[in-house]
């Protein structure tokens, strides 16, 4: 698997740059994550292995993740039956050619909230806790100009790398690391994002150190976590589960927010967009049955979690490192 994450490329495009030695040492350090692997890791290879070789015709990126081309109807169904084998499927949609990926978050519709107020063109950036590289395509439809993503999640990696299949010339990347795993004070990128990853971390402050220091002098943060109202002293501790999910530990209001921001040493933080979560952006679809927002609310208040706490609210916010 290590050969498809074209880590020569990675070198070749970060040479010169802040990231060069980082990047030097990036397959010795795979290649032990690979040695422990994962116990479904053999069944997502051989998913990957049965998609068929074809080159799209026509991409799009800027406003959606879309491949176009003809198949033949063999190709479709190998198409459809590797993608299956790579379920479920979290963010997207993704359209394979003829093949709809209708995946359990509407992320179009999240991008479309964060993508407004940035711009990404020249940039390079970092995506921490990036899923299956959704949002990397989108940064590159916005004019990045390469775009890494972490993510320690193996399905997600082998996700990712069916699309790179068909978008191989593209400069995204996605490495199955964690952020700490990464060295401290990268200090090589010109954005950084963190979306959804904020609320899982026990101690938060420490996290956002963690971000601005792998920005260079003058990159922009974009965070975008589960908020609740309230002033800067509010700020949700669970006592157990929020919405089902155990690892959920602080959801501070956005002006607590923007003041963790503050005590961690970046400016211009601002508030670009707060969104409460509806079960049309997420729910269970056929690429992912499982579980999903519409059974973890109150079944007589929409404004509550199945736990009587407020439902998830969604907030972005920008800050600048100086």
């Amino acid at each position: 698997m290590i050969e498809r994450l074209d880590l020569q490329r990675l070198r070749d495009q970060l040479q010169g740059s802040p990231l060069s030695s980082w990047a030097d040492g990036l397959g010795e350090q795979i290649a032990a994550k690979l040695a422990i692997g994962h116990g479904d890791l053999p069944r997502w290879q051989a998913a990957l292995q049965r998609l068929p070789v074809l080159s799209p015709e026509r991409v799009e990126l800027s406003e959606r993740f879309a491949l176009h081309g003809t198949l033949s109807h063999a190709d479709s169904v190998a198409l459809e039956e590797g993608l299956r084998g790579l379920m479920p499927w979290r963010k997207g949609p993704l359209q394979f050619f003829d093949c709809l990926v209708d995946c359990e978050w509407r992320s179009d519709w999240k991008w479309q909230r964060v993508a407004a107020h940035l711009d990404l063109r020249g940039k390079r950036v970092l995506d921490v806790g990036c899923g299956n590289g959704y949002y990397l395509w989108r940064m590159l439809g916005a004019g990045a100009d390469a775009v890494i993503g972490i993510d320690p999640n193996w399905l997600f990696l082998c996700q990712f790398l069916a699309a790179r299949q068909y978008l191989a010339e593209l400069p995204a990347w996605h490495l199955p690391l964690a952020l700490e795993e990464l060295p401290g004070k990268l200090e090589g990128f010109d954005t950084v994002f963190s979306m959804g990853v904020l609320y899982h971390r026990r101690s938060p402050i420490d996290h956002l150190l963690e971000l601005k220091d792998c920005l260079q002098r003058g990159g922009q943060l974009v965070l975008e976590t589960l908020v609740v109202e309230g002033d800067e002293q509010q700020v949700l501790v669970p006592e157990d589960r929020y919405a089902q999910m155990r690892n959920v530990w602080f959801l501070p209001s956005v002006p607590a927010l923007q003041r963790w921001l503050r005590r961690a040493g970046l400016v211009d933080v601002q508030c670009v967009d707060v969104s409460q979560t509806t079960v049309a952006e997420q729910r269970a679809t056929d690429w992912m049955r499982f579980q999903s927002l519409g059974d973890f609310l109150a079944p007589d208040n929409p404004d509550l979690t199945c736990e009587g706490l407020p439902a998830p609210r969604r907030a972005v916010l920008l800050a600048r490192k100086p």
